[in-house]
Order: structure tokens, then C-alpha cells, then sequence
């Protein structure tokens, strides 16, 4: 019978937090990102007071393989005490598959950008999401590159078609709508038969649900065949890492939402950009969208330990919906057990982003 997960913590100084971040795999791109950003929230965290009085220790959970072992090696370790919280940025079906095994027991601050509600005990869903990041860029779109017939491509899990559903019906009484919907397998390298479609859909826009190396090999193919000529990009997804990964000539009309970008200008966000390049110097992992969420979430614990007193999944009731905080995002609402945050609108230019304008407000 698996012991109770709270019965070794009053004795421990440390708290270690499971770290699940993809180290292989398409989203393996965004490995080392994620690492740094956890190490420099970890060190000043513990250079002050940890998480409720306690060291932070990361315990690092390769969050890249098939959703079944992530879920395995995660509860292993909360059935084991080794840790007692989880945090970190995975797609969701490895979400879905570590929530259904460990839920309830340890708060999960997940990190990711996500499809909607999980109402799993102890899960914490900190990413942006349809309503405040890819649905305000497609009436950004709309209005200023008049983009209104789109096509979509995404990988072939859950957030991708949950996402698109529901770009689906709530772009139904809108001048724009969705023309077509295209799922891959993760790991897709040729999108040749996808790319031909494109050409004979009828569409002026694509809203890229594709992940890290997977977006890569799509957005060099796409550009070859001189598609950014006529149709436009959108992905909620696309950050520094694949930008870097696709080079200087595949980005030509591709447009990002997210919360944060690389130099986006903000007096919070340079803060996290000035720890971070003094940290680790002009050669570090690059600094994006998906290692800031995995800073989010690691200091998201400690958020919770100073209101709640402890990270026991009964407890947390003392972090209200409506609560309000500062981070590298800016101003952040908590709303349920999902989180508010401004998002904003980048076009690429070559290796980098340039920001357009603000297109969700943390209300």
C-alpha cells in the first residue's frame, strides 16, 4: 500500500519539486531553456526564503518521451516522498497522463499554454490559453492584414484539437473562420502532402498548432515552396528556439501570441532578462516564452507556500480565485485554478521577434 505522500515532509528542510521539461523528442528544442530558467528561479528562490521556509531542489524528469512513462517516473517518485510538488512546461497529453496518476496528492504547477480547465485537484494552469492568446491574434489579423480564411495545421494530441475546435465555433460569427483542420503525428519531417493542400485550399492564413522541431521543418518547407508570398502564419507555439532552428529565411510573415518574448520591452520583463543574462552570459540558452512559463512555475510554488502556509493539496484553498501578483509577465490574476495573464502579438523578423501590440489585458 502506497504511504501517505505527506508523511516525511515535516521532517525535511529541502522541498524537491518533480522538473518536468522535454529533453528529447520535437519539443526537445526547448530543453535547455527550461533547465536554465529553473536553475535561476531555484537560486533566487533559496537565496531568500525557498518555498514556505524551505530549499527548493529540482528533480529533473525527462518530460519529452511518450506520456505513459513521464506519468510512470512522476508517480514513482510521489509515491516514493522524493518529491512533493511537480512543475515545469510538457504538452498536454503528458499533463493529462501525470494528472491522472499523481492528482490530488501534490500541487502541479503547469507551465504550458493549454486547451482549457483541468479540474484536477492540486493542478494549477498557468499558460495562456484559446480565449486570451491565439482568438484575440486572429481578430488582430483580421483587422490590420485583413487574414480571415485559415487553414490548420497542428500536431495530433490534445491541445492542438481542442484548440482548434474551438478557434472553430468561436470564429462561426465572426468575418473569419476556419476553411480546413490538418493533424500530424509528432515527429512529422515532411509536410510535402500538407503544404500541397495549402495551395489549392483557398485560404490566406495558417494557424500553426505544431510543436518545436515539428514547426521547424514545417515553416523551412513552406518557405521553399515561397508560401509566405501569399499566406500568412499564426502559432501560439513558435518561439526564439525555433526561430533560431529555421534560420534567417523561413519566417517571413509569421506572427506569434504569447505572454512573453525575448526583449519584449516591459519593466518586469527586462528584470528577468537582466538576472538572466548576468546568470548565465551572452551565450546562454536562448530566452523565450516556453523557459519564462517554466520561471513562472517554480516561483508559482512559492506564491503558493507564502499565502497557504505549505504546498499539502489541502491547503491551497487559501490562494482565492481573483488573486492578484507581479511576475516577468506583468500582472497576474489568478481565476480558479487558471491564471490571467497580458499577452502579446510578435512578428518574426529573421531570428528574432519584433512585438506588434498587447492583445489580452489581465482582467
Amino acid at each position: 500500500m502506497t504511504a501517505p505522500v505527506s508523511s516525511t515532509r515535516r521532517r525535511r528542510a529541502t522541498l524537491p519539486v518533480a522538473f518536468v521539461v522535454p529533453l528529447q523528442g520535437p519539443t526537445g528544442i526547448y530543453g535547455p531553456s527550461c533547465l536554465a530558467c529553473g536553475e535561476l528561479a531555484v537560486e533566487q528562490l533559496n537565496a531568500a526564503d525557498g518555498v514556505a521556509g524551505r530549499t527548493v531542489e529540482l528533480v529533473v524528469v525527462d518530460g519529452g518521451r511518450s506520456p505513459e512513462q513521464v506519468a510512470a517516473e512522476v508517480g514513482m517518485l510521489v509515491d516514493s516522498g522524493r518529491v512533493e510538488a511537480v512543475a515545469g512546461w510538457h504538452i498536454s497529453a503528458v499533463r493529462r497522463a501525470v494528472a491522472r496518476r499523481i492528482g490530488g496528492r501534490v500541487v502541479y504547477a503547469y507551465a504550458a499554454m493549454h486547451e482549457g480547465r483541468d479540474d484536477t485537484p492540486g493542478v494549477f494552469m498557468l499558460g495562456e490559453r484559446p480565449v486570451n492568446q491565439l482568438l484575440p491574434a486572429a481578430h488582430w489579423m483580421r483587422n490590420e492584414l485583413g487574414t480571415g480564411r485559415w487553414a490548420i495545421v497542428g500536431n495530433d494530441y490534445v491541445f492542438p484539437r481542442v484548440t482548434g475546435a474551438t478557434a472553430r465555433l468561436a470564429l462561426e460569427d465572426s468575418p473569419s473562420r476556419i476553411v480546413s483542420e490538418t493533424y500530424v503525428p509528432l515527429g512529422t519531417t515532411d509536410f510535402a502532402p500538407v503544404l500541397r493542400d495549402l495551395e489549392k485550399d483557398g485560404v490566406d492564413g495558417v494557424m500553426m498548432l505544431l510543436m518545436g522541431q515539428d514547426a521547424v521543418h514545417f515553416n523551412r518547407q513552406f518557405a521553399r515552396l515561397g508560401l509566405h508570398e501569399r499566406l500568412t502564419r499564426l502559432s501560439p507555439a513558435v518561439e526564439e528556439n525555433t526561430l533560431l532552428a529555421g534560420g534567417p529565411d523561413a519566417h517571413d510573415g509569421l506572427y506569434a501570441a504569447a505572454a512573453y518574448f525575448d526583449g519584449i520591452g516591459t519593466s518586469e520583463g527586462s528584470a528577468l532578462e537582466a538576472a538572466y543574462y548576468a546568470r548565465f552570459g551572452p551565450w546562454a540558452p536562448v530566452l523565450n516564452a516556453v523557459g519564462e512559463s517554466c520561471y513562472e512555475a517554480i516561483v508559482f510554488l512559492a506564491r503558493v507556500g507564502r499565502i497557504c502556509g505549505s504546498l499539502e493539496v489541502d491547503a491551497i484553498d487559501a490562494l482565492r480565485s481573483g488573486h492578484f501578483y507581479d511576475s516577468p509577465r506583468g500582472l497576474l490574476r489568478l481565476d480558479g485554478n487558471l491564471l490571467d495573464q497580458d499577452v502579446y502579438l510578435a512578428a518574426a523578423r529573421g531570428m528574432e521577434f519584433e512585438v506588434q501590440e498587447q492583445i489580452a489585458r489581465t482582467s
